[in-house]
């Protein structure tokens, strides 16, 4: 089934799949390591009404908990997890990233915007509408980390903070890890003001600024939070190799995904799935 995504380049980073109608990606990436299932969430194959239609699962959006419920069901069933097995941030912006233990279990997780696990089938859950889904996996140790990272996760550097966790936590190895940014809005749709911008030269080298950002006539900026978190693995030591960095804007498909810059406040919200597998 072609979902009528719009892509920003014909790389094949993701793999669009339809599962009992409930539609989904998927990274080859992360998929060819053969220890997680996982996915990306669209707006479609839920039960939801109004702005929440129709595939949401966060309780915060003002959505009817039942179709919410239902809606858990129907996405778990397609990825391939339980739903009683999800656990879930409260996200804050911030860079707090959770141990998630067999006792986290269908919790959510107050202050929190990256997790990582060890515990198969335990499934990390995080939101989005435009901010930036970051995927982490070790096939080696067996270890696993989902962070939600907006402009302000990205400048203080979420993805380096869950990598230093994996490997205080678990002994993995960046070089072993493989990483991947998930949907979530373009450099071109992305504006910001100037102090988001002095942020982003305090805390990145000079030389990449111009990857980075650019200001227009009217004095704002368009800002590239899918280039900031490439160099935040790169820094961090992830291989070349080993990252899918997307190729898909959520602002730009505003029919297929939800996005906080086209509809504002009234909207669901897209989430990212990310589980080990049994070990056999």
């Amino acid at each position: 089934m072609n979902l009528g995504l719009k892509y920003k380049n014909q790389e094949h980073i993701f793999e669009e799949c339809v599962v009992n109608g409930v539609p989904f990606l998927k990274y080859p990436l992360l998929e060819k390591t053969g220890v997680v299932n996982h996915g990306f969430s669209t707006r479609l194959g839920g039960v939801s009404k109004g702005y929440c239609s129709s595939m949401n699962i966060s309780i915060h959006r003002g959505d009817d908990p039942e179709a919410v419920d239902e809606n858990r069901r129907r996405i778990a069933a397609a990825i391939g997890v339980k739903p009683e097995n999800m656990v879930y941030t409260q996200q804050t912006h911030t860079t707090n990233v959770s141990v998630v233990t067999e006792a986290d279990r269908g919790k959510s997780l107050p202050e929190t915007d990256g997790m990582i696990t060890n515990v198969p089938e335990v499934c990390l859950v995080t939101f989005y509408a435009d901010c930036v889904p970051l995927y982490f996996v070790d096939p080696v140790k067996k270890a696993i980390g989902l962070s939600h990272s907006g402009w302000r996760g990205t400048v203080h550097k979420m993805a380096n903070v869950t990598i230093e966790r994996m490997q205080k936590e678990y002994g993995c190895r960046p070089e072993d890890i493989r990483a991947a940014v998930g949907p979530s809005i373009c450099q071109e749709c992305y504006e910001v003001s100037e102090d988001v911008i002095d942020e982003f030269r305090k805390n990145y080298r000079e030389e990449y600024w111009k990857d980075l950002f650019y200001q227009k006539e009217n004095g704002k900026y368009q800002l590239n939070l899918w280039k900031a978190n490439e160099y935040n693995f790169l820094d961090a030591g992830i291989l070349p190799e080993h990252m899918a960095i997307s190729n898909v804007c959520t602002c730009c498909n505003p029919e297929i995904l939800f996005s906080h810059r086209v509809t504002g406040w009234e909207r669901g919200n897209l989430s990212a799935f990310l589980s080990l597998k049994k070990q056999l």
